[in-house]
């Protein structure tokens, strides 16, 4: 089956990761379930371009968002020039497509002080899922990893002094990234609580009580209970997180390469995004430069 062999083709030589995989296949099959329902295709290679067309209609009736539709495009669009490539077609019945225009909206960081509130640890049950749950958001914050790669971070990933992390990214590119002096000692509190619970054998680093890996809802769920104790903003996610650690650096006179090498960024554009101060910072910089800015 071409979906199978693209898959492959995006593991084996792309070295894309199991959850953009994943992302790729779900996307890809949906649009087959749709041609074959309303068109009677039983393969993508017969695709013309009003099909698409028809397609994106339908996922604006289901009210997903443009970004959302231009993800799954951007599936279809990288499958039919694989095709194309491979020489299973001649031509990409994506050619054409323009991306559905977004709305540029600027994610505002949570505050120092936001991430301060989050951190203390009192606010966490004294347990070792309160430990876990209190260690994977100071993980979040302090190193910017990505939620897959927390999720899969290995006990062999963290050095035995705690001086870094080997994290696998995306692409299985890996990266080293510094811990600091409080997040060793998060680290050091929670290895503790896992011993103590039987779980130190286990090679992934965070597990549940069970000595399974972590799922991505847990996760999730997780950082935007204890965000909701702390902030108003609307986002509360791992990803804000990850973009809070990126924007307090910048704030502070980080070097924009050297924060690209911690987010694990194949260029300085992806890092760019996170170049925004914070709203704290943008009124500091107001005041201390606009003539009349002190009179605020």
């Amino acid at each position: 089956m071409a979906i199978t062999r693209f898959l492959d083709y995006l593991a084996l030589e792309k070295k894309y990761s199991q959850h953009t995989l994943i992302a790729y296949r779900k996307d890809l099959i949906t649009f087959a379930d749709y041609c074959k329902e309303h068109f009677d295709l039983e393969a993508l290679e017969g695709v013309h371009y009003s099909i698409i067309r028809s397609w994106i209609v339908v996922l604006k009736r289901e009210q997903q968002s443009a970004r959302t539709i231009n993800r799954k495009l951007s599936s279809l669009r990288s499958y039919y020039k694989f095709l194309v490539q491979s020489q299973q077609l001649t031509s990409n019945p994506m050619e054409e497509h323009q991306p559905l225009k977004t709305s540029k909206t600027v994610q505002v960081p949570y505050s120092q002080k936001e991430i301060q509130q989050l951190l203390q640890a009192e606010m966490y049950p004294d347990t070792y899922e309160g430990c876990l749950q209190f260690t994977l958001i100071a993980l979040f914050y302090y190193t910017g990893i990505r939620r897959q790669e927390l999720i899969h971070l290995t006990s062999d990933g963290v050095a035995t002094d705690h001086r870094q992390l080997k994290v696998l990214g995306k692409r299985n590119k890996e990266r080293i990234i510094p811990i600091v002096s409080e997040l060793k000692a998060y680290m050091k509190a929670y290895e503790v609580a896992k011993k103590h619970e039987g779980l130190d054998e286990a090679t992934t680093y965070l597990v549940n009580l069970n000595g399974e890996i972590l799922t991505e809802k847990f996760v999730y769920d997780t950082v935007n209970f204890y965000l909701k104790k702390v902030t108003t903003k609307t986002k509360k996610s791992p990803h804000m997180l990850r973009h809070s650690f990126a924007t307090h650096l910048l704030d502070n006179g980080a070097d924009l390469n050297a924060v690209k090498e911690l987010l694990g960024h194949a260029s300085v554009a992806a890092t760019q995004l996170y170049t925004h101060s914070s709203l704290d910072q943008i009124q500091k910089i107001y005041r201390g430069s606009h003539p009349r800015g002190s009179k605020k």
